[in-house]
This record gives C-alpha cells, sequence and structure tokens, in this order.
C-alpha cells in the first residue's frame, strides 16, 4: 500500500533529517511526514538575526559539514539553506505540507490520520521538536492589558516596537538577545525569575557540546559527571554590546498587569505598551495523546529515545531527555544513530 511504511517519522526539521539520514542506509521502508510548506523546520519561524551559538564546523548533521569553518557563527538564513540542501543532497524520503493528527495503534501497527489521509507503519519516530508549543506564565490582570503581549515565538525584529516601552521576561539566551536587539531602537525593563548567568566570552556551543559528551560518555561507563556550572547565557556579539551600552539589568518578576503597566508587590509601577516573554517552550505531543504516553510535565517516559509504555515508539530531538543535546543540530546526530539501530531491532525484517 501507497501509505505503508516500516518507519513513520513526524517532522522534518533537523531532528527528522538525522533520523533519515540513518534510515536511508536501513533497508527499512520509510517517510518523513512535515507539517511545513519547506525544509527548514523551526528556522523557518526563527527571528531575524538569529545565529546558531556554535562555529559552522560544530553545526553539522551527520555526513554534511556546515561549510564556514572554525569562526563563522551561521545565521538563521544559512541555516535553513543548509538544511534544504542536506535533505536534497541524501534524497530524503520528505512528504509536505502534512500534518499529522492522531496516532493511535493497531493490531501490530500504528495508524496515523493526517491531512493527506491515513498512514500505517510499523514503528513511528515523533521529532516535532517543542517551537509549536511555546509556553507563556499566566499573570493576574493579563486580561485588562491594553498593550502588546508576544512569545519570542513571535518575535521577528525591533524595528515594530520604535517609540514603545517593552519588558522582555525570561532570563535565557533568547531574552539577552531579544533584550539586546529592541534596546537599541526603544527604551526596554528586563525581567527574570533569578539573576541571569552570563557564560565567560570565550565560551561557546562548542564548549556545551564537549560538556554534554562528556556527561554522555560517564553516563554509559555507570560513572558520575557534573559538568562546570559557569553560567547560561552565551556571549554572542549583540550580547557583549547590549554589556557595553549598560542594558544588561534586570529585575524580579513583577506580579500583576494594569490596563498600561505591571506592579510589583511592593507596589511599584512601570507603564508599559509592550511585553515579550521569552519563557521556553514544552514538546510538541499532541498528536500522541490518543497513546497515553505524555506526563503531566508534558514529557514522555522513556529509557533513551525510546517510549518505556508503548512498543515501537520513539522520542528525537526534545532535549536532554531524548538525549544529551539532543536539541542541538550537532548532538541530535548521535542520538538518532542510536535510535535507528534500535528500531531496526525492533522491526527486524523490511516489509
Amino acid at each position: 500500500m501507497e501509505n505503508r511504511f516500516d518507519v513513520i517519522v513526524i517532522g522534518g526539521g533537523q531532528s527528522g533529517l538525522a533520523i533519515a539520514y540513518y534510515l536511508r542506509r536501513s533497508g527499512l521502508t520509510y517517510v518523513i511526514l512535515d507539517n511545513q510548506r519547506e525544509s527548514g523546520g523551526a528556522w523557518l519561524h526563527g527571528w531575524k538575526s538569529l545565529r546558531l551559538f556554535s562555529p559552522a564546523q560544530w553545526s553539522s548533521l551527520p555526513g554534511m559539514i556546515m561549510t564556514g569553518g572554525s569562526d563563522y557563527y551561521p545565521s538563521r538564513n544559512v541555516t535553513i539553506e543548509y538544511l534544504k540542501s542536506y535533505e536534497v543532497r541524501y534524497g530524503l524520503q520528505v512528504r509536505r505540507p502534512v500534518q499529522v493528527e492522531s496516532v493511535r495503534k493497531g493490531q501490530g501497527e500504528f495508524i496515523l490520520q493526517t491531512s493527506d489521509g491515513t498512514y500505517h507503519a510499523r514503528s513511528v519516530v515523533s521529532a516535532t521538536g517543542t517551537f509549536a508549543n511555546p509556553y507563556m506564565p499566566v499573570f493576574e490582570g493579563m486580561d485588562v492589558f491594553k498593550g502588546r503581549i508576544l512569545h519570542s515565538s513571535q518575535y521577528y525584529s525591533p524595528e515594530e516596537f520604535e517609540g514603545q516601552r517593552v519588558a522582555i521576561v525570561g532570563e535565557g539566551n533568547s531574552g539577552a538577545q531579544i533584550l539586546a536587539e529592541v534596546s537599541r531602537v526603544t527604551g526596554t525593563i528586563w525581567i527574570a525569575q533569578k539573576e541571569p548567568r552570563f557564560l565567560p566570552d570565550h565560551v561557546d556551543g562548542r564548549f556545551l557540546f564537549d560538556a554534554a559528551t562528556q556527561m554522555y560518555e560517564a553516563q554509559k561507563a555507570g560513572k558520575q559527571y557534573k559538568p562546570p556550572s559557569l553560567g547560561d547565557i552565551v556571549m554572542v556579539d549583540s550580547v557583549k554590546d547590549a554589556r557595553a551600552r549598560r542594558v544588561l539589568r534586570s529585575g524580579r518578576p513583577f506580579k500583576r498587569f494594569t490596563e498600561d503597566s505591571v506592579i510589583w508587590a511592593n507596589g511599584h509601577e512601570e507603564k508599559i505598551d509592550v511585553v515579550i516573554f521569552c519563557t521556553g517552550f514544552r514538546p510538541v505531543l499532541k498528536h500522541l495523546e490518543s497513546l497515553n504516553v505524555i506526563m503531566e510535565d508534558g514529557k514522555a517516559d522513556t529509557t533513551g529515545t525510546k517510549s518505556n509504555h508503548v512498543d515501537g515508539l520513539w522520542f528525537v530531538g526534545y532535549g536532554n531527555w531524548t538525549g544529551f543535546a539532543s536539541a542541538t543540530l550537532i548532538g541530535v546526530g548521535r542520538s538518532a544513530k542510536q535510535t535507528v539501530e534500535e528500531i531496526k531491532s525492533f522491526v527486524g525484517q523490511p516489509a
């Protein structure tokens, strides 16, 4: 049957492509179902100036080094073009746009209801990432605030905020980088749950990946490894510039909104036109609800990437709970390779 495969990968971003790289030479029939109109995954929706934390040489999927060398930090557009080229180079089997609406388990197979009809698979890899499920905390008075409230996933460039007073909420990398940009065109305040912690200037994604690798190797050897705690925010050029302009000062969370301001517990009030929440994301797993694998924290119970509750189901690229550094370009290859080895053992002979 046209829509029957040994493996169906849900999601055609960097994680889905890494899985397909290993599947293509496994002898198993597979297809990637991607809900985007073109290759690029979440990178298609990143803000205009977004760059990788690691140089090109350390930002590659298995089998194809990203050009640029050891001192070039690829932009959003360069990364999208890289993913497109990767897909073409290896002739990866992708169908798009296809929205997977639900996955259920039948007699020895998975049945997927999609915008492109019904698909059947002996195994399923969920590689949908987190971008489509932004997390935003709830504050008293949000419903009466007459200004604009948005999540970092909706942010594109700072120009639209000129002349407005903007609050940036969140102490991570996205908060620091968006603050750095917006503060160049208008007045800002930075609100963080805790005091932001900055990595030394020379530390970038290369160091972070090395630390994750050491933790991974220690775990395999049954040893304990605690990576050095140097901070959370990578000092990319825009953040260094913000530091020089002395705008990297943060305050703790406010208590509630009014029509045109935010108010702290001590009564301090700030007039605000826009609030940008840089408060992270949760896994996109709604398509798996009927399998009852989603826990209260929005994740799934796994050993490595393999589901502990549904045979034939794997999760790739959602963060450290599915493999150290698995949400990064260079890190996902390791968990993708192991996952495909497990799938081959599970499926056995190709259909």
